[in-house]
């Protein structure tokens, strides 16, 4: 068995302390958390689980990377300390561990990585012998190994797009939801992951990922962003009220320009309640999906729709996510140590998953 640390509880770690329960192949070593209110809680009650899992959470980093665990899943936040989340991953990779995380946007195209950011997983790889693999929580799956199988499947393509499409009433992240989107904010409120430049920072790599895998080159890669406000007050019950005349809804594109012509797009459109830009791609039913489309010849478009936590699509997304990361742990184990990208780690059938129980 693979011992294996889920560092983090939040939306991401709740879905990765499961997903290493339920891996024929991982044994949940400890759990890491930040909040001291956390530490002693039983895994399985953080996981979201109806049993114990017999891991009591802890705060101590030292003594978990001292047992030298052969996996860590990082599923704690990087997107407002990007420099503390590569220090942690840095950590645990010179300990020796295999390491798979979402949390750093830029590694998703590792090879043209800013030097500023490889270096310091190269040095830690040669140091300690681990490796690192970076997949999406958007999630990674629907931006880079979805797309490239359905584009097999065509006979001439023109574009690729690839959209989330989700209402965040449910999602339990309050300040990325408010702050980093905006939603509830004026109209004249700068959303930090609206600024020029950031959604490129974000999703720009799994477009050179695709780009790189269908061998062409780009040109550029452009943002759109288009925004609306809410007609009437709505109220959530995980995050309270959003006022009209605030930011309701949120559209925007991170576009891979080919010979002058956008060919492979990643789409977002979230919203606050789905009675904010109606006119805009909704869901099949429900409060979220992916969805891959291929325009071309023949045209090709399938929709993932994923629930977890209840009926929860938000959830079900990261579990997918998840899944994607904590599935590559034995592989990459297997693997010799580096760093690693989706084009270099296969998504592989649910080997000794199916029909399993846990105790």
């Amino acid at each position: 068995m693979i011992s294996t640390v889920v560092w983090g509880t939040g939306n991401v770690g709740r879905a990765a302390i499961r997903a290493v329960d339920a891996h024929p192949a991982l044994e949940l070593a400890a759990v890491l958390v930040h909040n001291p209110d956390k530490a002693g809680r039983d895994a399985g009650e953080l996981g979201g689980l109806d049993h114990e899992l017999g891991v009591a959470a802890t705060d101590d980093i030292d003594t978990a990377l001292a047992a030298s665990p052969q996996a860590v899943v990082y599923a704690a936040s990087g997107d407002i300390r990007p420099d503390g989340a590569l220090a942690d991953i840095t950590r645990a990779i010179r300990a020796g561990a295999v390491v798979v995380t979402p949390a750093l946007y830029a590694l998703y195209d590792q090879r043209n990585a800013p030097p500023e950011l490889r270096e310091p997983v190269l040095a830690a790889i040669a140091d300690g012998g681990g490796s690192l693999f970076v997949s999406g929580v958007d999630p990674g799956w629907g931006n880079d190994v979805l797309p490239l199988l359905i584009s097999g499947l065509g006979t001439t393509i023109d574009v690729i797009r690839c959209q989330e499409i989700f209402d965040y009433t449910t999602y339990d992240q309050e300040d990325a939801v408010r702050y980093l989107v905006g939603m509830g904010q004026p109209m004249d409120y700068q959303p930090a992951m609206l600024a020029t430049s950031v959604p490129t920072m974000v999703w720009g790599g799994q477009i050179r990922l695709m780009a790189r895998a269908l061998g062409v080159e780009l040109d550029e890669i452009r943002e759109t962003v288009a925004r609306r406000p809410l007609e009437d007050t709505v109220s959530t019950a995980a995050m309270g009220e959003f006022a009209a005349g605030s930011q309701g809804a949120v559209r925007f594109e991170v576009q891979g320009v080919v010979e002058g012509e956008p060919r492979i797009v990643i789409e977002h459109v979230t919203r606050i309640h789905p009675s904010c830009a109606p006119d805009w791609p909704t869901p099949p039913d429900g409060d979220g999906a992916h969805r891959v489309i291929i325009e071309g010849r023949p045209r090709i478009e399938v929709t993932v729709e994923a629930t977890d936590e209840g009926e929860n699509r938000s959830a079900g997304g990261n579990a997918t996510a998840v899944g994607r990361l904590v599935g590559a742990i034995d592989w990459l184990v297997a693997a010799a140590p580096g760093l690693y990208d989706a084009l270099d780690v296969p998504l592989r059938p649910a080997v000794g998953k199916l029909g399993r129980k846990r105790p």
